[in-house]
């Protein structure tokens, strides 16, 4: 057996016992494996680099921004107002607690790129107007959450520049700006925005789901009246990526030298966060909340939801940096292109691997380690390296998400809405299957994508 696949099995060996067996942190699963990698392949006289390795990708800082970003927003109730601006509007059509839910999910889970984080956000909110208009509990749990975690693919959530950094890796010499980037990501985001919507729309008729009741409808004077200040924040949040697409090699290229635009355009992820965190600041209808002093509670209390994530990516990484000195990805794209497949079956086993490793290993810990032999076997058999680096975040990001056991995003929906365990999961498995069938279809090419 080739070492790469001992190496893989231990890995996964590690995860599942100490996580699945031992009911430990997912980080904590991952940095254990890191170490016993170590100690089986005699590395850890190079321990160092790959520490150094981890801590060198802008990923973690940009990671930081925006959870801490979604923090702030949170807390200060200033998402608030966007969600009861789209349920004042959405809910007045059958199911359209189910529709706001979506929408309003996928923009938060993009800010934060979190999805258990973004379920209990806006879930509060969401699921009990879903259970009010007739939702069963279990299908409100499996809509939050399979809306929340499309964050880990919708940019600018701050994981997609792992998938770039995979990219980039295989091919330097396309200089690909992270706006052209992003408009593909957005291009492939939109697909999978309507699949969800059919979904609801197919669930509600099944279980002839009604609008909300005018009582519990939000009137669409109030809320923008106390909201409207709100809505500025995807304008805020998008307008630097898309004047980056468009403008990169005119305007700015002009006045800033083709270094400069390039160096606008890697740091645009570092700071967007910052502008959007400042402008929730300055809105914050309650002033209180954004004291020195509450603003400092606030994030000592975040770290507890910012160390686990960056815990996963900063060991992801080290294993990563591990794994490339032994030639692991490459030798498993090598095993893997020998079965000879063509362009589908390719397709088919690259979204049913990272379905099974979404099983027990971290979406973003999977670009990282296993990402640029995604891309390379995807490209052997005729798809664009581009449009396989933009899926990523989707194949590995948000089925590790949404498929059990390490599917955090059910159990956190599925604790707001106190549902029952056995139909939760069971309608889940509905959700799953459009997810992967979709997946296959835009990496075949059978849709157009936006950017490509």
């Amino acid at each position: 057996m080739p070492l790469s696949m001992v190496y893989l099995g231990v890995m996964l060996l590690v995860i599942c016992v100490w996580f699945l067996a031992f009911k430990r942190p997912v980080y904590e699963a991952v940095g254990i494996s890191f170490l016993v990698l170590l100690t089986i392949t005699g590395s850890w006289a190079n321990v160092w680099t790959y520490i150094n390795d981890a801590l060198s990708t802008s990923l973690l800082y940009s990671m930081v921004a925006f959870v801490s970003m979604s923090i702030l927003l949170t807390k200060t109730h200033v998402i608030d107002s966007c969600i009861a601006i789209i349920l004042s509007l959405l809910g007045r059509i059958s199911g359209g607690a189910g529709y706001a839910a979506v929408i309003a999910s996928s923009f938060v889970g993009a800010l934060s790129g979190s999805g258990p984080g973004n379920v209990m956000a806006t879930g509060s909110i969401t699921i009990p107007a879903m259970k009010k208009s007739g939702f069963p509990a279990h299908l409100a749990a499996n809509v939050e959450s399979n809306a929340s975690y499309m964050g880990n693919m919708i940019p600018p959530s701050s994981n997609i520049v792992a998938a770039l950094g995979a990219f980039a890796a295989l091919y330097p010499d396309n200089e690909i700006s992270q706006g052209e980037f992003w408009i593909i990501l957005w291009g492939i985001s939109i697909w999978f925005i309507i699949q969800r919507l059919v979904m609801v729309w197919s669930f509600c008729k099944y279980y002839g789901v009604k609008p909300m009741s005018k009582e519990e409808l939000p009137s669409l004077k109030e809320t923008l009246k106390v909201g409207w200040k709100a809505l500025f924040l995807p304008v805020i949040i998008l307008l630097p990526f898309i004047l980056d697409y468009f403008f990169k090699d005119t305007f700015f290229t002009a006045r800033l030298g083709e270094e400069g635009a390039k160096a606008l355009s890697s740091s645009i992820l570092l700071f967007v966060g910052g502008i959007a965190a400042i402008y929730a600041v300055l809105i914050a209808k309650d002033k209180s909340t954004v004291s020195f002093k509450n603003l400092s509670k606030m994030f000592a209390e975040g770290v507890k939801v910012i160390a686990p994530a960056i815990g996963v990516c900063v060991f992801g990484y080290m294993i990563g940096s591990l794994f490339g000195e032994l030639n692991v990805a490459d030798e498993l794209g090598a095993i893997i292109q020998s079965w000879n497949f063509g362009k589908f079956g390719m397709v088919l086993a690259i979204c049913i691997i990272t379905c099974i490793m979404g099983m027990v290993i971290p979406g973003s810990s999977i670009v990282v380690i296993f990402g640029p032999m995604f891309i390379t076997s995807l490209a052997s058999v005729g798809v664009d390296p581009l449009l396989a680096a933009a899926m990523l975040p989707c194949i590995c990001g948000v089925m590790c998400g949404i498929t059990p056991p390490l599917g955090l995003g059910m159990y956190a929906g599925m604790t707001l809405a106190e549902s029952d365990f056995t139909k939760t999961f069971n309608n889940n498995l509905w959700w799953v299957a459009a997810q992967f069938i979709l997946q296959v279809v835009i990496l075949m090419g059978f849709l157009p994508v936006m950017g490509l």
